[in-house]
Protein backbone atom coordinates (compact mmCIF):
# COMPACT_ATOMS: atom_id res chain seq x y z
CA UNK A 1 0.00 0.00 0.00
CA UNK A 2 1.67 3.38 -1.43
CA UNK A 3 1.26 6.46 1.17
CA UNK A 4 -0.58 9.32 -0.20
CA UNK A 5 1.47 11.99 -1.36
CA UNK A 6 0.72 15.34 0.15
CA UNK A 7 -0.95 16.98 -2.63
CA UNK A 8 -3.82 13.58 -2.50
CA UNK A 9 -3.71 14.16 1.23
CA UNK A 10 -4.88 17.82 0.35
CA UNK A 11 -7.37 16.44 -1.93
CA UNK A 12 -8.67 14.31 0.65
CA UNK A 13 -8.71 16.84 3.25
CA UNK A 14 -10.60 19.27 1.53
CA UNK A 15 -13.28 16.66 0.67
CA UNK A 16 -13.59 15.47 4.48
CA UNK A 17 -14.35 19.60 5.09
CA UNK A 18 -16.56 19.97 2.28
CA UNK A 19 -18.64 16.91 2.95
CA UNK A 20 -19.02 18.33 6.69
CA UNK A 21 -20.15 21.65 5.65
CA UNK A 22 -22.97 19.74 3.17
CA UNK A 23 -24.18 17.55 6.05
CA UNK A 24 -23.77 20.05 9.13
CA UNK A 25 -24.28 23.78 7.58
CA UNK A 26 -21.69 26.34 8.45
CA UNK A 27 -19.21 25.50 11.05
CA UNK A 28 -15.76 27.21 12.97
CA UNK A 29 -12.40 26.15 12.71
CA UNK A 30 -12.47 24.69 16.16
CA UNK A 31 -15.45 22.99 14.88
CA UNK A 32 -13.71 21.53 11.75
CA UNK A 33 -11.10 20.45 13.41
CA UNK A 34 -12.55 18.65 15.98
CA UNK A 35 -14.90 17.10 13.71
CA UNK A 36 -11.87 15.98 11.23
CA UNK A 37 -9.07 15.64 13.84
CA UNK A 38 -6.62 17.49 11.77
CA UNK A 39 -4.28 20.22 12.90
CA UNK A 40 -4.81 23.51 13.64
CA UNK A 41 -2.64 24.62 10.34
CA UNK A 42 -4.20 22.03 8.33
CA UNK A 43 -7.37 23.26 9.16
CA UNK A 44 -6.18 27.07 8.59
CA UNK A 45 -4.81 25.79 5.19
CA UNK A 46 -7.73 23.81 4.15
CA UNK A 47 -9.62 26.90 3.96
CA UNK A 48 -7.71 29.29 2.76
CA UNK A 49 -7.57 27.12 -0.26
CA UNK A 50 -11.45 26.60 -0.04
CA UNK A 51 -11.80 30.06 0.28
CA UNK A 52 -9.49 31.28 -2.77
CA UNK A 53 -11.26 28.59 -5.10
CA UNK A 54 -14.26 29.96 -4.72
CA UNK A 55 -16.04 27.10 -2.78
CA UNK A 56 -16.02 28.60 0.98
CA UNK A 57 -17.01 31.86 2.28
CA UNK A 58 -17.13 33.33 5.92
CA UNK A 59 -21.23 33.65 6.70
CA UNK A 60 -21.02 34.86 10.22
CA UNK A 61 -19.96 34.86 13.84
CA UNK A 62 -20.13 32.00 16.54
CA UNK A 63 -22.07 32.87 19.25
CA UNK A 64 -22.77 36.56 20.42
CA UNK A 65 -19.64 36.65 22.67
CA UNK A 66 -16.71 35.93 20.66
CA UNK A 67 -14.91 37.47 18.48
CA UNK A 68 -11.76 36.68 16.41
CA UNK A 69 -10.72 34.03 13.82
CA UNK A 70 -12.00 31.15 16.06
CA UNK A 71 -15.83 32.61 15.67
CA UNK A 72 -16.15 33.16 12.41
CA UNK A 73 -18.31 30.82 10.47
CA UNK A 74 -17.74 29.17 7.54
CA UNK A 75 -20.00 27.69 5.08
CA UNK A 76 -20.32 26.43 1.17
CA UNK A 77 -21.30 28.95 -1.47
CA UNK A 78 -24.69 27.90 -2.66
CA UNK A 79 -24.18 29.63 -6.42
CA UNK A 80 -21.12 27.68 -6.61
CA UNK A 81 -22.68 25.29 -9.69
CA UNK A 82 -26.69 24.55 -10.19
CA UNK A 83 -27.65 21.38 -11.08
CA UNK A 84 -30.89 20.31 -12.46
CA UNK A 85 -33.33 17.25 -12.23
CA UNK A 86 -35.95 16.41 -14.64
CA UNK A 87 -38.80 14.04 -15.05
CA UNK A 88 -39.76 13.09 -17.98
CA UNK A 89 -43.13 11.14 -18.51
CA UNK A 90 -45.98 10.43 -20.40
CA UNK A 91 -47.80 13.64 -20.51
CA UNK A 92 -45.31 16.18 -19.09
CA UNK A 93 -41.77 17.31 -18.74
CA UNK A 94 -40.64 18.76 -15.03
CA UNK A 95 -37.75 20.20 -13.74
CA UNK A 96 -36.41 21.25 -10.41
CA UNK A 97 -33.28 23.33 -10.79
CA UNK A 98 -30.98 23.20 -7.49
CA UNK A 99 -27.83 25.06 -6.27
CA UNK A 100 -24.76 22.81 -4.81
CA UNK A 101 -26.23 22.78 -2.12
CA UNK A 102 -29.05 21.05 -2.49
CA UNK A 103 -31.25 24.27 -2.42
CA UNK A 104 -34.40 24.32 -4.70
CA UNK A 105 -33.85 27.62 -7.12
CA UNK A 106 -36.54 26.99 -9.69
CA UNK A 107 -38.73 25.01 -11.53
CA UNK A 108 -41.25 24.96 -14.84
CA UNK A 109 -43.32 22.11 -16.10
CA UNK A 110 -44.70 21.71 -19.56
CA UNK A 111 -47.06 19.61 -21.34
CA UNK A 112 -45.83 17.20 -24.02
CA UNK A 113 -46.77 18.27 -27.11
CA UNK A 114 -44.50 19.16 -30.26
CA UNK A 115 -40.73 18.70 -30.78
CA UNK A 116 -39.38 16.82 -27.46
CA UNK A 117 -35.80 17.55 -27.39
CA UNK A 118 -36.68 21.22 -27.50
CA UNK A 119 -39.56 21.25 -25.00
CA UNK A 120 -36.87 19.48 -22.69
CA UNK A 121 -34.41 22.28 -23.58
CA UNK A 122 -36.93 24.50 -23.32
CA UNK A 123 -38.47 22.97 -19.42
CA UNK A 124 -34.79 23.29 -18.07
CA UNK A 125 -33.83 26.56 -18.95
CA UNK A 126 -37.10 27.99 -17.57
CA UNK A 127 -36.17 26.00 -14.32
CA UNK A 128 -32.65 27.34 -14.55
CA UNK A 129 -34.09 31.33 -14.90
CA UNK A 130 -29.95 31.99 -16.41
CA UNK A 131 -28.64 29.80 -14.04
CA UNK A 132 -25.35 28.05 -15.89
CA UNK A 133 -25.81 24.75 -14.86
CA UNK A 134 -23.11 21.69 -14.48
CA UNK A 135 -25.21 18.60 -14.85
CA UNK A 136 -28.62 17.67 -15.77
CA UNK A 137 -30.10 14.34 -14.71
CA UNK A 138 -33.34 13.04 -16.64
CA UNK A 139 -35.33 10.31 -15.80
CA UNK A 140 -37.99 8.57 -18.11
CA UNK A 141 -39.57 5.36 -18.11
CA UNK A 142 -38.16 2.30 -20.15
CA UNK A 143 -34.76 0.47 -19.77
CA UNK A 144 -31.62 2.71 -19.63
CA UNK A 145 -28.17 1.05 -21.02
CA UNK A 146 -25.58 1.55 -18.25
CA UNK A 147 -22.93 1.08 -20.73
CA UNK A 148 -23.92 4.12 -23.25
CA UNK A 149 -26.47 5.76 -21.19
CA UNK A 150 -29.23 5.54 -24.01
CA UNK A 151 -32.84 3.48 -23.75
CA UNK A 152 -32.98 0.49 -25.13
CA UNK A 153 -36.12 -0.04 -27.48
CA UNK A 154 -38.88 1.98 -28.29
CA UNK A 155 -40.21 4.47 -25.17
CA UNK A 156 -44.26 5.11 -24.88
CA UNK A 157 -43.20 8.87 -24.21
CA UNK A 158 -44.63 11.08 -27.36
CA UNK A 159 -42.39 12.67 -29.27
CA UNK A 160 -39.40 9.92 -27.98
CA UNK A 161 -36.90 9.39 -31.21
CA UNK A 162 -33.51 7.70 -31.69
CA UNK A 163 -30.83 9.99 -30.88
CA UNK A 164 -32.64 12.42 -28.32
CA UNK A 165 -30.69 12.88 -25.63
CA UNK A 166 -27.78 13.38 -27.62
CA UNK A 167 -29.33 16.45 -29.47
CA UNK A 168 -30.48 17.39 -25.52
CA UNK A 169 -26.96 17.89 -24.94
CA UNK A 170 -25.85 19.52 -27.95
CA UNK A 171 -28.56 21.79 -27.08
CA UNK A 172 -27.47 22.41 -23.60
CA UNK A 173 -24.20 21.85 -23.49
CA UNK A 174 -23.80 20.73 -20.46
CA UNK A 175 -23.24 16.83 -19.42
CA UNK A 176 -26.76 15.30 -19.32
CA UNK A 177 -27.17 11.62 -18.05
CA UNK A 178 -30.58 9.92 -18.49
CA UNK A 179 -31.79 7.52 -15.92
CA UNK A 180 -34.87 4.67 -15.35
CA UNK A 181 -37.33 6.96 -13.40
CA UNK A 182 -37.85 3.68 -10.69
CA UNK A 183 -34.07 3.84 -10.30
CA UNK A 184 -34.20 7.54 -9.32
CA UNK A 185 -37.34 7.11 -6.64
CA UNK A 186 -35.16 4.11 -5.31
CA UNK A 187 -32.17 6.97 -4.70
CA UNK A 188 -34.63 9.04 -3.16
CA UNK A 189 -36.08 6.31 -0.73
CA UNK A 190 -32.53 5.59 0.00
CA UNK A 191 -31.32 8.82 0.78
CA UNK A 192 -34.51 10.45 2.31
CA UNK A 193 -37.27 7.91 2.50
CA UNK A 194 -38.99 4.70 3.75
CA UNK A 195 -35.21 3.04 3.15
CA UNK A 196 -33.08 5.50 4.80
CA UNK A 197 -30.22 2.91 6.92
CA UNK A 198 -30.98 0.02 5.04
CA UNK A 199 -28.53 -0.84 2.28
CA UNK A 200 -30.75 -3.67 0.46
CA UNK A 201 -33.93 -3.04 -0.49
CA UNK A 202 -36.62 -3.18 -3.83
CA UNK A 203 -39.19 -0.21 -4.42
CA UNK A 204 -41.86 -1.70 -5.89
CA UNK A 205 -43.27 1.11 -8.31
CA UNK A 206 -47.36 0.95 -8.62
CA UNK A 207 -48.11 4.38 -10.11
CA UNK A 208 -49.29 4.99 -14.41
CA UNK A 209 -46.08 2.52 -15.04
CA UNK A 210 -45.72 -0.63 -13.11
CA UNK A 211 -41.88 -1.75 -12.22
CA UNK A 212 -39.60 -2.08 -9.35
CA UNK A 213 -35.85 -1.04 -8.92
CA UNK A 214 -33.11 -3.12 -6.94
CA UNK A 215 -31.19 -1.36 -4.24
CA UNK A 216 -28.18 -3.65 -2.88
CA UNK A 217 -25.52 -2.50 -1.00
CA UNK A 218 -26.40 0.73 -0.73
CA UNK A 219 -25.93 0.88 -4.60
CA UNK A 220 -28.59 1.03 -7.58
CA UNK A 221 -28.33 -2.67 -9.41
CA UNK A 222 -29.19 -1.97 -13.01
CA UNK A 223 -28.00 -5.13 -14.59
CA UNK A 224 -26.41 -5.37 -18.06
CA UNK A 225 -29.05 -3.90 -19.95
CA UNK A 226 -30.01 -1.79 -17.30
CA UNK A 227 -33.22 -4.54 -17.02
CA UNK A 228 -33.37 -5.60 -13.42
CA UNK A 229 -36.26 -4.81 -12.00
CA UNK A 230 -38.36 -4.93 -14.99
CA UNK A 231 -41.05 -6.74 -12.80
CA UNK A 232 -44.07 -5.47 -15.47
CA UNK A 233 -42.93 -8.64 -17.97
CA UNK A 234 -43.44 -11.52 -15.31
CA UNK A 235 -46.05 -13.38 -15.57
CA UNK A 236 -48.58 -14.32 -12.50
CA UNK A 237 -51.54 -16.18 -12.97
CA UNK A 238 -51.34 -16.70 -16.54
CA UNK A 239 -51.30 -12.69 -16.91
CA UNK A 240 -48.33 -10.34 -16.91
CA UNK A 241 -47.84 -8.37 -14.05
CA UNK A 242 -48.13 -4.77 -15.46
CA UNK A 243 -51.80 -5.78 -16.63
CA UNK A 244 -52.52 -7.45 -12.86
CA UNK A 245 -52.01 -3.95 -10.94
CA UNK A 246 -52.89 -1.70 -14.24
CA UNK A 247 -54.06 1.59 -12.64
CA UNK A 248 -57.64 1.12 -14.68
CA UNK A 249 -57.44 -2.85 -12.56
CA UNK A 250 -56.02 -1.41 -9.30
CA UNK A 251 -59.02 1.26 -8.88
CA UNK A 252 -61.33 -1.63 -9.06
CA UNK A 253 -60.08 -3.61 -6.54
CA UNK A 254 -60.36 -3.94 -2.64
CA UNK A 255 -57.44 -3.26 -0.87
CA UNK A 256 -56.97 -6.86 0.25
CA UNK A 257 -57.53 -8.24 -3.61
CA UNK A 258 -54.72 -5.64 -4.54
CA UNK A 259 -52.29 -6.22 -1.75
CA UNK A 260 -52.14 -9.89 -2.92
CA UNK A 261 -51.52 -9.31 -6.58
CA UNK A 262 -48.54 -6.73 -5.27
CA UNK A 263 -47.55 -9.84 -2.94
CA UNK A 264 -47.48 -12.20 -5.86
CA UNK A 265 -45.19 -9.79 -8.01
CA UNK A 266 -42.94 -8.95 -4.76
CA UNK A 267 -42.42 -12.70 -3.98
CA UNK A 268 -40.53 -13.42 -7.33
CA UNK A 269 -38.03 -10.57 -6.39
CA UNK A 270 -38.00 -11.54 -2.52
CA UNK A 271 -37.23 -14.90 -3.58
CA UNK A 272 -34.59 -14.25 -5.45
CA UNK A 273 -32.73 -11.47 -3.85
CA UNK A 274 -33.92 -11.51 -0.33
CA UNK A 275 -33.42 -7.91 0.39
CA UNK A 276 -35.13 -7.66 3.55
CA UNK A 277 -37.22 -4.72 2.83
CA UNK A 278 -39.73 -4.25 0.36
CA UNK A 279 -40.73 -0.40 -0.44
CA UNK A 280 -44.09 0.58 -2.13
CA UNK A 281 -43.75 3.42 -4.11
CA UNK A 282 -45.59 5.23 -6.65
CA UNK A 283 -49.04 7.12 -6.48
CA UNK A 284 -50.54 3.60 -5.44
CA UNK A 285 -47.88 2.81 -2.56
CA UNK A 286 -47.74 5.95 -1.42
CA UNK A 287 -51.64 6.78 -0.79
CA UNK A 288 -51.57 3.14 0.50
CA UNK A 289 -50.01 3.78 3.64
CA UNK A 290 -48.90 1.65 6.31
CA UNK A 291 -52.50 0.00 6.10
CA UNK A 292 -51.81 -1.46 2.26
CA UNK A 293 -47.62 -1.93 3.29
CA UNK A 294 -49.06 -4.48 6.28
CA UNK A 295 -51.57 -5.99 4.07
CA UNK A 296 -48.96 -6.93 1.42
CA UNK A 297 -46.20 -8.00 4.21
CA UNK A 298 -48.70 -10.78 5.40
CA UNK A 299 -49.96 -12.12 1.89
CA UNK A 300 -45.95 -11.91 1.33
CA UNK A 301 -45.23 -13.99 4.12
CA UNK A 302 -46.83 -16.93 2.97
CA UNK A 303 -45.02 -16.54 -0.57
CA UNK A 304 -41.81 -16.12 -0.06
CA UNK A 305 -39.42 -18.16 1.88
CA UNK A 306 -36.91 -15.03 3.82
CA UNK A 307 -38.66 -12.65 5.80
CA UNK A 308 -38.99 -9.35 4.49
CA UNK A 309 -40.27 -6.10 5.99
CA UNK A 310 -42.72 -3.98 3.62
CA UNK A 311 -43.21 0.17 4.20
CA UNK A 312 -45.48 2.64 2.31
CA UNK A 313 -42.90 5.09 0.54
CA UNK A 314 -42.56 8.40 2.89
CA UNK A 315 -41.05 10.64 0.10
CA UNK A 316 -42.94 13.51 -0.19
CA UNK A 317 -43.43 15.31 -3.72
CA UNK A 318 -42.19 13.86 -6.62
CA UNK A 319 -39.89 11.06 -5.93
CA UNK A 320 -38.62 10.56 -9.49
CA UNK A 321 -37.79 14.59 -9.18
CA UNK A 322 -36.26 14.48 -6.12
CA UNK A 323 -33.72 11.26 -6.74
CA UNK A 324 -32.72 12.96 -10.32
CA UNK A 325 -31.21 16.42 -8.01
CA UNK A 326 -29.58 14.54 -5.52
CA UNK A 327 -28.09 12.00 -8.35
CA UNK A 328 -27.18 15.41 -10.14
CA UNK A 329 -25.49 16.84 -6.98
CA UNK A 330 -23.65 13.60 -6.74
CA UNK A 331 -21.95 14.40 -9.92
CA UNK A 332 -21.56 17.83 -9.64
CA UNK A 333 -20.40 17.36 -5.97
CA UNK A 334 -17.31 15.24 -7.27
CA UNK A 335 -16.69 17.25 -10.52
CA UNK A 336 -16.14 20.83 -8.59
CA UNK A 337 -15.24 19.17 -4.70
CA UNK A 338 -13.23 16.61 -6.31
Amino acid sequence: MKTATPAMARVINDRLALDLLLERGPLTAPQLRTLTGLSRPTVSDLLERLMEGGLVRVTGEYGEDRRGPNARLYGLVPDRAHVAGVDLRRHAVTAVVADITGRVAGEATKTIRGELDGLVERTIRDAAGGRALDTVVIGAPGLVDPRTGELVGVSDVPGWRPGLMGRVRQRLGVPVVLENEVNLAAVAELRTGSAAGSEDFVLMWLDDGIGAAVVLGGQVRRGVSGGAGEVGMLEVDGTEFCQLVSPDVMAGLDRAELAARIAKGAAVTVSILDPGLVVLGGRVGHQGGDELARLVAERLGALAPAPTEVRASTVEGNAVLQGAVLTALDLARDHIYG
